[in-house]
């Protein structure tokens, strides 16, 4: 799964349980939904990732997409938060929005035999967590 800034998912792929997901990597990229607008003023796309693809293969991938990979491993971000508290963790943006899909009971457990139904399933509750974090006065989704 990728996610933007907010914890929006952008795109996620359905595998088996076995597959590594730095095996996955291009076709997670490649799955990508929204269209990134271009800005007026030239800004890099940044990819934030953990240490299981600081592989030469991963980084490779990333860099044919046209990302700059922010790779590092658990301690080393918590480390650098604790030198300059103001600045804001960017991984764990994407283990808040695997807590979210874990809140869709259907999804928390996979009972559907068909990938396809699984994946759409996914992509239903992805919409709803990008519904849900529109700005609004009235509150749709809850009531």
């Amino acid at each position: 799964m990728l996610v933007d800034g907010r914890g929006v998912p952008l795109s996620l792929v359905v595998t088996g349980a076995n597959r590594h997901d730095v095996s996955q990597l291009e076709a997670v990229l490649d799955a990508i939904m929204v269209e990134r607008p271009s800005p007026q003023i030239r800004r890099h796309k940044h990819l934030c990732a953990d240490a299981g693809y600081t592989g030469a293969p991963a980084l490779q991938v990333i860099e044919e997409h046209g990302y700059i990979a922010h790779v590092k491993g658990r301690g080393q971000e918590a480390k650098e938060l604790k030198r300059v508290p103001e600045k804001k963790a960017r991984r764990w943006v994407v283990e808040v929005a695997h807590s979210w899909f874990n809140r869709f009971r259907k999804l928390l457990v996979r009972y559907e035999k068909l990938d396809r139904s699984f994946l759409a399933l996914n992509h239903l509750a992805a919409s709803i967590m990008a519904f849900r974090k529109i700005k609004s006065d009235e509150n749709i989704i809850y009531g």
